[in-house]
């Protein structure tokens, strides 16, 4: 199980040292200062150690435990039982990221790390009882140099009240920073493990931007909070600035942004304030330039807040590491962050996807499997909806769940909505059109056709496509457009929300009892632009032929698995772009006289024989190619260039892929 991958931590400090001297004065003073600040601590006793290792209770304690705090004082090494304990700590600090901070209590830190006075004669009658080359008194010689090279408190004649308060400081700063990760960390851990390896943390070299790209409610800051868990410690300064979309609609948000950044990883005394942008800009430069930081700027959506409070690796020491959420993959491609450095993060597996339901929908009974099944289905591997979904249904009976499934299904949850909401408020005009296209109609959609219907009603497809790729809204594999189904949902929602009572009143239409409904009324002004009805099996639609001039918005109309029994022509409004009947009988559609601006037409496996005589074309100056026709049909083109120069004119093609400038008409 991923989430077992988690160290678990009982102390939050072991004190290591020896006498009863400094057991009574400085570390009971220590210990009394970090009980006082609620600051969990193990302290040995004598009686633990036993014969020649230490005990199975402080071994534990050790390995438990977060900081370990060494206090060398003259006569530390003299004790077997203190060495063997140092060793273990150095191993936990290398296996298990125990932080180790050591005390120099009236001893140069060169008399421990180089074996020197008191700990050259101690090391001295250790070689000589258990030889000069052997392998436990090697370790505890390593062991004593690596701690004497750490970072720590050196105390002579100083004030000891004073250094225990530093100390309790420190610590609090260690101990504070964590972040609450997620009620269920499901499937993280293993993923923190993935991105330490791209993070290189030990390096220290120059600074490395990384970015965690994915759609919204996929586990983005979950992911980037227990990175930072995973990692802060192991830097002179972090921050995780949460939230910088929503909280960057204030006016002053991103100085505010900028000295939460100053201040979190500096710790100064006195809070820094910051009157502007640029000032803001110059003191991270200043204040961060030489210093190794940890960085994590969680949700980000604008280009203009990684250039305040990230803009270049310059402006933090080597070794730095900045981290960025986003739903958006284009702004990180735009900050010059590499693609070999871009994490997208993906859903749940089936497995992880289960667990996590399992913990958030706690039942004490059983619950039938193709229930479970059905709500792991709607959640599709997003940790949001199994979330959402996990306590909607906690605890509740069987006919619970089925309903619950089923009203989710007609109407999606606002909790997850208010999530996925968020990527399609930021798209432009644009984008926002191909995107509800695409959720109401073209999922599954071949990308080459869906561009071509969706260029003749005068929308940018190729950069739509771009885009919303890059905002986690869509996917392309193997041609075929892809969209998980709750964004699916939360698209068809944005149209039903137009006009929740009225279809003649939304913009899009894909549901028949919709259809059937806006084309047998009279309507006054009907806000419908595109109809696609795909039906799984054949279906007769009886309406009056003239029903679809009055929607005279219409621009696409696609049918399919459509009968009708029209005995004369059905007349098309003419704002229509893209008309789509395979196999409708009998009649090719009318326009009206006004101009004409239909762009792809398909009748295919339609009778139209004995029924058609003529078919004209006039100043059709770029149309290139036409559907296939019989050849009883007496065809003319006046003014048509580019199909006239077309020696295969009558090649079996269905769409007509250029304007129809001027006219179509057609005659019985």
């Amino acid at each position: 199980m991923a989430s077992s991958l988690r160290p678990k931590r009982i102390y939050y400090v072991f004190l290591s040292f020896r006498g009863a001297d400094l057991r009574n004065n400085f570390i009971g003073h220590l210990y009394q200062a970090l009980h006082h600040n609620g600051i969990y601590t193990f302290r040995d006793s004598e009686e633990l150690k036993k014969e020649d290792q230490i005990s199975p209770v402080l071994r534990k304690a050790i390995e438990e435990s977060c900081i370990a705090i060494i206090v060398f004082s003259e006569d530390y090494a003299s004790s077997r039982w203190c060495l063997e304990e140092l060793a273990k700590i150095i191993k936990c600090k290398e296996q298990k990221n125990l932080i180790v901070l050591p005390v120099f209590y009236k001893v140069d830190p060169r008399e421990v790390r180089e074996g020197k006075k008191s700990y050259q004669r101690s090391l001295a009658k250790h070689e000589f009882k258990f030889g000069k080359d052997s392998e436990k008194v090697k370790r505890w010689k390593k062991a004593l140099s690596d701690a004497g090279n750490l970072s720590g408190w050196h105390l002579n004649d100083g004030d000891e009240s004073e250094l225990i308060q530093e100390i309790v400081n420190k610590i609090s700063t260690y101990l504070d920073r964590p972040l609450s990760v997620a009620k269920h960390p499901v499937g993280i851990y293993s993923r923190v493990i993935k991105l330490k390896s791209i993070l290189k943390v030990e390096s220290n070299d120059g600074v490395l931007m990384v970015g965690l790209w994915g759609q919204g409610g996929i586990g983005k800051t979950c992911l980037a909070k227990a990175l930072y868990n995973a990692l802060f410690r192991k830097f002179e300064g972090a921050c995780f600035l949460a939230d910088v979309r929503e909280t960057s609609k204030d006016s002053r948000a991103l100085v505010t942004l900028q000295e939460i950044i100053l201040n979190d990883i500096l710790l100064p005394q006195q809070r820094l304030k910051v009157s502007n942008v640029d000032e803001g800009i110059n003191l991270i430069q200043r204040r961060l330039g030489r210093k190794k930081v940890l960085l994590i700027l969680d949700d980000v959506d604008a280009l203009c807040h990684l250039d305040a409070l990230a803009g270049k690796g310059e402006w933090f020491g080597n070794g730095s590491r900045i981290i960025v959420t986003t739903r958006d993959k284009q702004l990180l491609t735009c900050h010059r962050i590499d693609q070999d450095h871009v994490y997208k993060v993906e859903a749940l597996s089936n497995s992880q996807a289960h667990e996590l339901l399992s913990k958030h929908a706690f039942q004490t009974h059983q619950i039938r499997t193709d229930l479970v099944d059905g709500a792991l289905k709607y959640a599709k591997g997003l940790p949001l909806a199994l979330e959402v979904l996990g306590s909607l249904l906690c605890g509740t009976t069987e006919d619970v769940w089925e309903s619950t499934i089923k009203k989710l299904s007609r109407n999606p949850d606002k909790a997850i909505n208010n999530v996925l909401t968020v990527s399609f408020d930021g798209l432009d005009e644009n984008e926002k059109d191909i995107f509800l296209h695409i959720a109401c109609f073209f999922k599954g959609w071949a990308r080459e056709q869906t561009k071509k219907v969706l260029d003749s009603c005068d929308l940018e497809t190729i950069v739509g496509f771009d885009i919303l790729i890059k905002r986690s809204l869509i996917s392309i594999k193997g041609g075929i457009l892809q969209m998980h189904d709750l964004i699916q949902a939360m698209g068809m929602d944005i149209v039903n929300q137009e006009c929740k009572d009225d279809p003649g009143r939304r913009s899009k239409l894909w549901l028949y009892d919709d259809v059937i409904d806006v084309l047998s009324r009279d309507m006054g002004d009907c806000a419908v632009k595109a109809i696609v009805l795909e039906l799984p099996e054949p279906t007769d639609m009886c309406i009056n032929p003239d029903a679809f001039i009055k929607l005279r918005r219409l621009r696409l109309l696609i049918l399919h698995n459509v009968h009708n029994s029209f005995q004369c022509p059905i007349s098309l409004p003419n704002e229509l772009r893209w008309f789509e009947w395979p196999g409708c009988a009998h009649q090719i559609p009318k326009f009206s006289a006004s101009p004409k601006k239909l762009v792809g037409l398909n009748m295919s496996k339609g009778n139209i024989t004995g029924v058609l005589k003529q078919f004209k074309l006039k100043n059709c100056h770029q149309l290139q190619k036409i559907p296939e026709l019989p050849p009883f049909l007496s065809f003319y083109a006046d003014n048509c260039e580019s199909l006239q120069k077309n020696e295969d004119l009558f090649s079996i093609h269905q769409f007509v892929h250029k304007s129809l400038a001027d006219g179509l008409d057609t005659h019985q």
